[in-house]
């Protein structure tokens, strides 16, 4: 008889570290720089990215010190996941905290690397060549407005 994936058989506050890192599919997507209209809360993402996100990896430079380095870096974990306003509906941490699953397109699923229209594109734009005042005009369209 297989064993349960651990997904299944466990809830997030009981993963071990290693078992809630393996969640996170490197999309990126959480590290593209996000901006709030501060009038009504709306969150607008751009598609200019960390300073410390490497595109080909799509894993960060500085994974182990990123929140120290990056004061707006937010370490997610079971208890805020699905508190974060700006979490795409894409991340695996958020469909696993509303569903208690993982999509089929999850690489612990499906076995496969994490497809391509999951993940920020090489395209997107590090930090350092974007000055604060012109972020505005780098705010992508939510794929849902189409």
């Amino acid at each position: 008889m297989t064993e349960k994936p651990f997904w299944k058989t466990k809830t997030p506050d009981q993963y071990s570290t290693e078992e809630w890192e393996s969640v996170c599919t490197h999309c990126g997507r959480c590290c593209l720089i996000k901006l709030e209209d501060e009038d009504n809360g709306d969150i607008f993402y751009t598609d200019v990215i960390c300073r410390y996100h490497d595109c080909q990896s799509h894993l960060c430079k500085e994974y182990a010190d990123r929140c120290a380095l990056v004061p707006a870096c937010l370490k997610l974990t079971p208890q805020n996941i699905g508190n974060l306003p700006w979490i795409p509906e894409t991340c695996a941490y958020y469909i696993l905290s509303r569903t208690g699953e993982l999509p089929a397109w999850h690489p612990l699923v499906s076995g496969q690397p994490l497809p391509e229209e999951f993940k920020v594109p090489a395209t997107a734009v590090s930090e350092l060549l974007v000055p604060e005042d012109e972020l505005e005009d780098h705010i992508i369209e939510d794929e849902d407005d189409d």
